[in-house]
């Protein structure tokens, strides 16, 4: 039964991928504050990332070529029912007291997989729903009700930890989980329509499975904006995604509210961002705003969270890291849903979400590899970094958001003085 077409439908998908989105953060908080009370060995805990990028990845390339063969709505369908009975496979082993780590990492990885089959169905549906014009918008309320989760999940995990226990929290995530279901049944996708790009990528398997990689690399501004999002995520998998959660609850002693409270006012910061980005219907630069907002995020966010040694001063440097968010991510996706053909945006979305994931296993590693065995025990006891950071448990991990400071500012500084970059603002 098909209900709902164009704009109508987006919207709806927008609203039940959210509120299953929610679900699944609360479940995330709950599962990350379990590893910490049942472990708390910061690599154990970056492992429950690594396992999904890493299935992530594997698959991206294959997913990408079912997205454009078959049937995009239905792919989101059996990604979204796989997800809620992975959840409740979890539920059930910890009802039954039988819940270990290697449960965990074997789910992840089941998440990352059916996230490698959903993100290209999902993302090269928006071009087909949506005007052109309305690209940069339709992007900014993606990002704008991750950044609701990030606020709302943390608050509301604890609560609902607090006074019902883990199980109350997979149990609300399958109900969320529902209505997403619900609305992808209902709307109708149109069929893209068939291009040049398209006819060159029908072929045999591997002729199809290149086709991805050979189409990004012979574009020099989609491949530099690619190396540039691999240097991103390469750097806040090192800290920002993987150790900023463990570094606030070292410090804290294990506060739960506190580390709610910085992921609550982070969230806050994330849609403000997104707000402003749907307000402001379609910026001519793209890319001017992609690598001038990568640029500043990581000089003075990182730097600022590098130093910071309270729940404020943490939830200020988190408000403003999500603050610039929306403006790294809108951009950079609406430039691809311009330049990409409708018929092989599978194709193509998922191998740059595979290039833009293969950092991040590597990231997550060295961010725990080097906290538990060189930045943690360096920072044990003062030294010449103990004037910003301080010393003692949880010190460490804040001397490494100075490195990605570093690191990450100078990667968008090379963008900005990219040429490729630039002429992708020169013409629509």
């Amino acid at each position: 039964m098909k209900l709902f077409t164009h704009k109508k439908a987006f919207y709806l998908l927008w609203g039940g991928q959210s509120l299953s989105l929610l679900g699944s953060g609360l479940t995330r908080f709950a599962i990350m504050v379990w590893a910490y009370e049942n472990n708390g060995s910061v690599t154990d805990m970056v492992l429950l990332p690594f396992f999904a990028c890493l299935a992530f990845i594997i698959l991206s390339p294959f997913a990408g070529m079912v997205a454009d063969r078959r049937s995009r709505k239905w792919i989101m369908f059996f990604s979204d029912l796989g997800s809620g009975l992975a959840t409740l496979g979890l539920l059930l082993l910890y009802l039954n007291g039988k819940l270990a780590f290697w449960h965990l990492y074997l789910v992840e990885g089941l998440s990352g997989a059916l996230e490698a089959f959903q993100s290209p169905a999902f993302f090269s549906s928006i071009s087909l729903l949506i005007p052109k014009e309305e690209y940069v918008r339709s992007n900014a309320l993606i990002g704008l009700a991750k950044s609701m989760v990030t606020m709302i999940a943390p608050a509301l995990a604890s609560v609902v930890l607090t006074f019902g226990g883990m199980s109350r929290v997979m149990i609300i995530d399958l109900l969320t989980m529902l209505p997403g279901i619900l609305v992808v049944i209902l709307i109708s996708l149109p069929k893209p329509e068939e291009s040049e790009e398209g006819a060159r990528a029908r072929g045999d398997f591997w002729h199809e499975f290149r086709f991805g990689f050979r189409y990004i690399f012979s574009h020099p501004g989609l491949r530099s904006i690619t190396l540039i999002f691999v240097g991103i995520n390469l750097f806040a998998g090192i800290t920002y995604l993987s150790i900023l959660s463990p570094m606030i609850l070292t410090r804290t002693g294990g506060n739960k509210i506190a580390l709610g409270t910085v992921q609550t006012v982070m969230g806050i910061g994330g849609i403000l961002g997104g707000l402003i980005l749907t307000l402001w219907k379609s910026p001519r630069r793209k890319a001017a705003i992609f690598v001038w907002s990568t640029f500043g995020s990581f000089l003075f966010c990182d730097f600022f969270t590098a130093v910071s040694r309270s729940v404020w001063s943490w939830s200020i440097a988190g408000f403003l890291s999500e603050l610039t968010i929306p403006f790294i991510v809108s951009p950079f996706y609406s430039i691809w849903q311009e330049k990409v053909p409708g018929d092989v945006q599978g194709r193509v979305f998922a191998v740059r979400e595979m290039l833009l994931s293969s950092p991040s296993p590597i990231g997550y590693l060295l961010g725990g590899l080097l906290a538990d065995n060189f930045f943690e025990p360096f920072f044990a006891h003062p030294n010449f970094l103990s004037p910003l950071m301080g010393w003692g448990p949880g010190a460490g991990m804040s001397a490494m958001f100075l490195l990605t400071a570093m690191l990450g500012s100078l990667t968008g500084l090379m963008g900005i003085l990219n040429k490729n970059v630039k002429k992708l603002d020169l013409a629509e």
